[in-house]
């Protein structure tokens, strides 16, 4: 049964707000009234089944008294884009609600900010703080005493270990794995199945050599 006390809005019109939707839906308390963007981005007044909103008109159709807002826009251009909605919603009163699966392992002496997602099968392991607006996306590991930043993207499967310093606004691709007791410079951008085991200066890019094509097709090896 929904709380009729907990209305959401969901900030954005992409794939990874529908899924917002679907999540807060299905696994909190919060009953999702609709979406919103920004007035140069709406083409319609209506988008995945619900109401569309422009975020210029948000307050006079929802106040911030009675609904919560929930930035759901991607990890472009560092976060940066993610960030200054984020920003703006904040700027006008709303609270922004953290989602996080209800399989997630998470010790409660970790600390969140707000306006954070963490999906299925993530691990927050005890003494670790994650900033504001910051995505875990599924099947990582957050090591002791690791802090994330702000702003942040953490892909899936993903290894932090313990006491990492994870700055703001990093990108963390997909299997990525992070040596115990290092400091994340901000902004940096970490590739798909990077080993990073030195410290990274601010606006780092690690990126791991692709895998190369072998010479000779499937049937030529028999398989």
């Amino acid at each position: 049964m929904k709380n009729s006390d907990n209305k959401l809005i969901i900030i954005g019109t992409g794939p990874f707000a529908q899924i917002a939707r679907d999540y807060f839906d299905r696994f909190s308390d919060y009953q999702v009234l609709g979406f919103a963007c920004h007035r140069e981005y709406k083409d319609s007044d209506s988008v995945y089944d619900m109401p569309l909103s422009a975020i210029e008109d948000l307050s006079e159709i929802h106040s911030p008294k009675e609904v919560s807002v929930f930035v759901a826009v991607g990890y472009a251009k560092m976060n940066k884009m993610r960030q200054k909605v984020y920003e703006e919603i904040k700027e006008k009163g709303y609270k922004c609600p953290n989602f996080i699966h209800p399989n997630v392992s998470i010790c409660e002496t970790a600390e969140l900010g707000d306006n954070i997602f963490i999906f299925e099968d993530n691990t927050i392991q005890p003494y670790t703080s994650i900033g504001n607006d910051t995505i875990l996306w599924s099947g990582n590991h957050l090591g002791h005493h690791s802090t994330v930043g702000n702003h942040c993207f953490i892909s899936s499967h993903v290894v932090i270990s313990g006491s990492c310093k994870i700055g703001n606004n990093v990108f963390i691709g997909v299997n990525a794995t992070f040596h115990d007791s290092l400091s994340i410079g901000d902004e940096s951008l970490i590739g798909a199945g990077a080993l990073i085991t030195k410290n990274t200066k601010p606006k780092a890019v690690y990126l791991n050599s692709p895998t190369k094509s072998f010479p000779k097709d499937s049937e030529q090896l028999g398989f």
